[in-house]
């Protein structure tokens, strides 16, 4: 099947957008001292999970990593005190995520720059605009049959934080 140029257009639109405002984000976390983008996605995940404490394998689906991937992630927010690994209810063989207190208080710091940060690079976007890029970017997840988002954790909550 071809792809129109506008098409070409429009995902290098979208991967150059990602590249700049993730450095972006990136270097405004480190100018305040905090850690990584990756720690920010795994705290904001195991936040505004829906169904409870996610499982490894939801975190690894939803935030796109490997299982190897998600363990050392995983490994690492739960040496710095922000994560903790406890067993399922439902399946004593799968662990699940929660956030300590440190971790619930780093996550709201890590959001606030986070949030400012973004929102600084999409002020120039206005709301209908966004919910069109969101709605056309969705159809474009919605392809791809193994990276379907999972549905045990909210994508608006990972961002905005409970209410």
């Amino acid at each position: 099947m071809a792809i129109s140029p506008q098409h070409l257009d429009a995902w290098r639109a979208v991967v150059t957008s990602h590249a700049a405002v993730t450095d972006r984000v990136q270097k405004a976390l480190a100018a305040h001292d905090l850690p990584p983008l990756s720690w920010f996605e795994l705290l904001a995940a195991v936040d505004a999970s829906v169904d409870g404490p996610p499982t490894m394998s939801q975190l690894a689906e939803y935030l796109t990593l490997s299982r190897g991937g998600i363990t050392k992630l995983v490994d690492r927010l739960s040496e710095a005190g922000y994560l903790e690994r406890v067993s399922c209810a439902e399946d004593r063989r799968s662990l699940q995520a929660e956030l300590t207190p440190a971790g619930e208080r780093m996550l709201e710091e890590m959001r606030a720059v986070y949030a400012a940060e973004v929102g600084r690079h999409l002020a120039s976007v206005s709301a209908e605009e966004a919910k069109l890029l969101t709605e056309a970017l969705g159809r474009v997840t919605g392809s791809t049959c193994e990276s379907q988002l999972s549905e045990t954790i909210a994508p608006d909550e990972a961002v905005a934080g409970a209410a």
